[in-house]
């Protein structure tokens, strides 16, 4: 099983101290909700795990996975994917940015195009297969974004705010893609402000707040659900 273990780690900048961590472990079949006020790390610490950048003090290390190049053994970088809140998109229309990272892709040409059927069909972008990525809107680009990620088949991904700032239609169909991957068993883990529907999906909370990140374990929606009904019967 893939997994990336953080460990006693610090990040400062400067004199700041943005945030400290005793152990965390982000898995496969880990669904994991990340919170916290603006400004208190978020992004940073899924910048951490990514290998973007390195922690102040402590260390950061990937399991499961397999053998890097030997040029980069000892890097974080493409072990858990992030995806920032607003996406890089390569210039051209989708289908080119959907075709320019199945090069990247490790799976066989059978399972590739089972899975552009699927990301096409599941983001809606089967109308907008010509359209220029710089023309979409905000819920569009996150959902190309979000079928990128998804023709790689991820162990790990970072979803920085995947629903902020789009259309209803939009924030469902993420929804549905994120629950999907879900059921892939990807581990994700899942960044925002505030509370959201996506917390349903999870079953573990990392918290931000007075610089230190707490740890809980969550009901699922399911088991949430099951609980309300036993209080109910009681």
């Amino acid at each position: 099983m893939c997994r990336l273990i953080a460990s006693d780690i610090e990040m400062r900048f400067g004199e700041r101290q943005l945030f400290t961590a005793e152990h965390l472990c982000f898995s496969q079949n880990d669904v994991i909700y990340l919170s916290g006020d603006n400004g208190s790390g978020k992004t940073t610490l899924m910048k951490l795990l990514a290998g973007l950048l390195r922690p102040t003090r402590g260390a950061i290390v990937a399991e499961g996975f397999a053998k890097a190049s030997w040029w980069r053994k000892d890097s974080l970088l493409g072990k858990a994917l992030y995806l920032h809140q607003h996406p890089y998109l390569f210039e051209g229309n989708v289908s080119y940015n959907l075709q320019l990272v199945q090069r990247y892709s490790r799976l066989s040409e059978a399972e590739q195009r089972q899975r552009m059927t699927s990301a096409i069909e599941l983001a809606k972008l089967d109308n907008l297969l010509k359209a220029n990525a710089s023309t979409l809107s905000g819920g569009e680009r996150q959902r190309l974004a979000l079928a990128r990620v998804w023709l790689l088949k991820p162990s790990l991904l970072m979803l920085d705010e995947p629903i902020s700032n789009m259309d209803q239609v939009s924030q469902q169909l993420v929804c549905q893609m994120i629950g999907e991957l879900k059921h892939q068993h990807t581990g994700l883990l899942i960044s925002s402000h505030q509370d959201s529907e996506l917390i349903q999906l999870c079953n573990e909370r990392w918290q931000i707040k007075s610089q230190r990140i707490t740890t809980t374990q969550l009901y699922s929606g399911a088991q949430a659900e099951l609980n309300r009904h036993h209080v109910a019967a009681d």
